[in-house]
């Protein structure tokens, strides 16, 4: 057998790297979308030179969360540690060559975000405002008429005002975006397994292995549970309980007559969203908040009757030009909703300590990825998050079930 030991005790279990019959590694990731591959990504930055492996079971992403997003990235939350996250991905966006090489493109398109607000959300749309501007970000909030005079294309019926990205929002190619990572990992000696997950060992405050459905069983001395809408799943089985489910979305596709090159990703108050994709523009967001329920794991058959009976209307009034629109396809995807508080959980569980989480992001996960991935890896290499303190989003607050809330979801 051969055996090399990692002389750095990582949440103070001193991990061994070795190999023989039984197959054992220091960290095991559980999901190999954005968030896992990230993880693992960091961890290598950050110098960790034990065995990692990525579990998917979906090698193509044909259902992942990351694929299926409407792939942007914004500075407008509600909580300064969001924004935070947000803010060191868009910093990644602007150096992607010198991360990944002179081809790396992701089709980033600074387009900003318009969130609008009537009369009843203003209150909150200001105070947001001042949290954002606080973080550095650049927004500019407007009242109805300066918004129309910047969008003449705008109707501002029921509209108070409007916050506009005017630097630092926009949207991406999620697939693009994902391949960099996945393509630099195979770099870096991190093991890529095609397996879904059955079963999570442990023993008293430690789990000690994964269980796939291909048989195998996986020593580990530290599971990340990065597995996105099964996160809520995949921590019971570890006897952990963790308040994410799936949520379905759709998305919808539709050409009109008129091109605005200018249009931001628009947020009616109602919560529907639209946006320019190169000749047409995509839309969602009608979901009902009351009611929503979690998602059949087969289910992503996009909801047509959300686009005729609920979002059309509000499209027709808020840009009067989409009145004549012609719809063309659509997707539906699920994400990780945290039913607590519909913000993020990561870091250690509290007495499982080698049990981590990345989960529950609902709907800002995709961007806020990277950040995550680093903040991970930095607190197993270093003990510590070291560029973005997330301990904020720590499990402790799940088990109090007090809630951390962000407003701005959309």
């Amino acid at each position: 057998m051969n055996w090399s030991l990692i002389r750095k005790p990582v949440f103070g279990i001193m991990l061994w790297n070795w190999r023989s019959e039984k197959v054992r590694y220091d960290v095991v990731i559980i999901g190999g979308a954005i968030v896992g591959s990230s993880i693992a990504y960091y961890l290598r930055e950050e110098g960790f030179s034990g065995s990692i492996a990525l579990v998917e079971r979906d090698p193509q992403f044909a259902h992942a969360a990351t694929t299926l997003s409407c792939a942007s990235i914004r500075q407008q939350f509600s909580i300064p540690e969001n924004i935070r996250l947000s803010q060191f991905t868009l910093k990644l966006f602007r150096r992607l060559t010198e991360e990944f090489g002179a081809d790396a493109d992701i089709g980033f398109r600074e387009g900003g975000y318009l969130i609008l607000a009537g009369d009843n959300g203003l209150p909150i749309l200001k105070a947001n405002h001042q949290t954002q501007m606080a973080e550095g970000a650049d927004i500019v909030l407007e009242d109805a008429e300066a918004l129309v005079r910047r969008f003449p294309w705008l109707s501002a019926e029921g509209i108070t005002a409007g916050a506009y990205g005017r630097t630092g929002e926009g949207w991406f190619d999620a697939h693009a975006m994902l391949m960099l990572f996945r393509k630099a990992l195979r770099e870096n000696k991190i093991d890529f397994i095609t397996a879904g997950v059955t079963g999570i060992e442990r023993q008293g405050d430690c789990v000690t292995g994964v269980n796939l459905d291909n048989g195998e069983r996986l020593d580990a001395g530290i599971v990340v549970n990065a597995a996105g809408p099964n996160a809520g799943k995949v921590s019971a089985m570890a006897g952990l309980v963790l308040p994410v489910e799936p949520r379905k979305r759709s998305v919808f596709i539709f050409e009109a007559r008129e091109k605005y090159d200018d249009m931001p990703l628009l947020v009616d108050p109602s919560g529907i969203y639209v946006r320019p994709e190169g000749s047409v523009y995509i839309t969602g967001g009608a979901e009902p908040g009351e009611g929503d329920s979690p998602a059949d794991p087969g289910d992503f058959e996009p909801d047509w009757p959300l686009f005729e009976e609920v979002i059309w209307p509000v499209l027709a009034t808020r840009i009067p030009a989409f009145e004549a629109i012609k719809p063309t396809r659509a997707w539906a995807g699920h994400y990780d909703y945290n039913t607590l508080d519909q913000n993020a959980v990561i870091g250690p569980h509290p007495q499982v300590g080698n049990f981590l989480f990345a989960n529950g992001f609902s709907g800002h996960g995709l961007q806020q990825a990277p950040a995550v991935g680093k903040a991970l890896a930095e607190l197993i290499v270093h003990g510590v998050y070291r560029t973005v303190d997330c301990s904020a989003f720590g499990y402790e607050r799940v088990a109090e079930g007090r809630a951390f809330r962000e407003l701005n979801v959309i």
